[in-house]
């Protein structure tokens, strides 16, 4: 079994930044895809990030030039640093991770999830 914690989360105004981090315990994940998600109030589902055991990321199209995903594989965490956050990024937050290795993490299936951080962007 393993676990996962986001921290971060908040209200921010529109244009402002937030720093997510999410810290797994009892499993190391530094060979496998870890990964972004957010579902926004209308439980609209969208993967955000993934991170790679390298460091090498893919970003939804929405929020390329704007979100940094990278990752601390000593520490076994995964970051994403949001700036000029705009009212439809608000939405819960979710880590995931897998536990396969793969060529690359398009389409990877992540089986470990984190509760989930709720980021708040007001106009």
């Amino acid at each position: 079994q393993g676990q996962l914690v986001e921290f971060g989360g908040g209200s921010v105004q529109a244009g402002g930044s937030l720093n997510l981090s999410c810290t797994a315990s009892g499993y190391w994940y530094s060979k496998f895809c870890m990964g972004w998600f957010r579902q926004t109030p209308d439980n609209e589902r969208e993967e955000v990030a993934t991170v790679d055991m390298r460091g090498r990321t893919n970003y939804a199209e929405d929020v390329k030039g704007r979100f940094t995903a990278s990752r601390d594989n000593a520490k076994n965490t995964l970051y994403l640093q949001l700036k000029n956050l705009k009212p439809e990024d608000t939405a819960m937050y979710y880590c995931a991770a897998g536990r396969r290795q793969v060529y690359d993490c398009l389409n990877y299936e992540y089986n470990v999830w984190g509760r989930g951080t709720q980021v708040t962007v007001s106009s």
